[in-house]
């Protein structure tokens, strides 16, 4: 079979780097809007001037949005096809939340239905995403490369913020509709456009153990125990083993017994609590603290994404030039924790606290989170324990990422219970889960120095 050289494979990568980044930027600009409508769905009505003819039963909450004041498949299936359907399902679904407004919907089940569904069809993005980037990339220095296309989570909340923005205090189902269109509209050309791996076009796939993996000073994963290996540069005993692509999609139980699967998935639930607490609550915490409208603390709160995206490139840059991603992300966890203390103490003083405070916090906040979800995630699915089996990367991915989902639910539930108390509180439940989020990691670290070899 001839296969296309190296400058169009090259091409080709940064083809699919490209829509990658578009299509995930899509998925979280359509995740946002809810954070910044939530402020504009349920307000103080108290210092909004009643218009003439109403009758008002309750001074608290007569101008909200009735109801709210009251209270493993992307690797078995073609990832066109998966992802595609995914972003237009979304779209769907969240066009039909804003429609909401226009329809005059005041119940609460349409609106709960509405989430449930488009939380389950928003699960096809990241391990879809992931296993294609996987299948173009072999596993080298990636951290750098990881750190700039995981951009694309604070791309998306920033562009969703500013939509979303743009129409909260005159006509907010709009917040909604136009997110939705956008992440139709990139499904429709991932549908037709999108290579899912080298093979479709003649390419060479990736190596994904190549000499480059040797460079690792401290590798994310140990080698299983079952044959000799390198130690303090000497020879091993062992033939190199030549690794072959397999076909067959690895089972559940299979991926959570690679090394290093479960220890990476708790520390994302912890980091993942944090992160998407304050994507869903910090427009509203600025709003209520600071007493900027709805526009304002949206358009601020964006400053946080701006910080992640610095942080998610330092945390790589880092990770590849020391060989240590995992003392890349303990070391990031652990400076987060006081700057999330500091930010709630003194972030509200004055405009240039706040902007200073908000890029710090949302660098050490998500920089540990976009190298735990991307180079550790493809590094994890494409270790040598699996013999070469790159299509075990999107259920790898897909236990990792869903593991850390359950922390995404339950940080802004949290925060939704704990708020009332006093925001204080919302903070001290964050450095706590960022505090575990770190436990792990030591731990995981312990155990891989403590084993009498190394991978390289």
């Amino acid at each position: 079979m001839h296969l296309i050289s190296y400058p169009c494979l090259c091409r080709y990568r940064g083809f699919i780097l490209l829509l990658t980044f578009l299509f995930y930027t899509a998925y979280h600009l359509s995740r946002k809007p809810i954070s910044i409508v939530k402020s504009e769905l349920h307000r103080n009505c108290s210092t909004v001037i009643r218009p003439p003819g109403i009758n008002i039963t309750d001074n608290e909450t007569w101008c909200d949005w009735s109801p709210f004041g009251n209270g493993i498949f992307g690797e078995r299936l073609p990832l066109r096809y998966y992802l595609s359907f995914g972003m237009v399902a979304s779209g769907f679904f969240t066009c039909l939340f804003g429609l909401g407004f226009y329809w005059n919907i005041h119940s609460l089940g349409y609106y709960a239905f509405v989430q449930v569904m488009n939380g389950l069809v928003q699960t096809t993005g990241w391990p879809s995403v992931v296993a294609c980037v996987g299948n173009w990339f072999g596993k080298g220095k990636r951290g750098f490369i990881m750190g700039v296309w995981n951009s694309h989570t604070s791309v998306g909340n920033i562009l969703g913020s500013l939509i979303a923005g743009a129409f909260v205090s005159s006509a907010w189902g709009m917040s909604f509709i136009v997110p939705g269109l956008i992440i139709t509209s990139t499904g429709i050309l991932c549908f037709f456009f999108l290579v899912e791996k080298p093979d479709d076009v003649n390419c060479s796939p990736p190596q994904h153990h190549s000499e480059t993996e040797n460079e690792e000073t401290e590798p994310l994963l140990q080698n299983l125990p079952n044959g000799n290996q390198t130690i303090n540069g000497g020879v091993s005993a062992e033939s190199p083993v030549t690794v072959h692509d397999h076909t067959e999609a690895i089972s559940f139980t299979g991926a959570l017994c690679i090394p290093g699967v479960v220890e990476f998935s708790l520390c994302l639930l912890f980091a993942k609590l944090v992160s998407y607490t304050f994507l869903y609550w910090l427009p509203l915490y600025i709003s209520n603290v600071a007493h900027f409208d709805a526009k304002q603390a949206g358009d601020m709160s964006t400053l946080f994404d701006v910080g992640g995206i610095v942080g998610g490139i330092f945390a790589g840059l880092v990770s590849d030039y020391t060989g240590g991603r995992a003392s890349t992300c303990c070391v990031m966890l652990i400076a987060a924790a006081p700057m999330l203390f500091l930010y709630n103490s003194i972030g509200q003083r004055n405009l240039g606290t706040t902007i200073g405070m908000l890029l710090l916090c949302g660098g050490l906040v998500n920089g540990p989170y976009a190298l735990i979800t991307t180079a550790v995630s493809a590094d994890l699915g494409t270790h040598e324990s699996l013999r070469g089996n790159s299509r075990a990367l999107s259920t790898v991915t897909a236990i990792i990422d869903g593991t850390g989902s359950i922390g995404a639910a339950l940080g802004p539930l949290l925060a939704g219970v704990i708020s009332p108390t006093g925001w204080k509180n919302v903070f001290y439940m964050l450095i706590t889960a960022d505090v575990l989020a770190c436990l792990v990691r030591v731990l995981l670290i312990s155990e891989h120095t403590s084993l009498p070899f190394t991978a390289g």
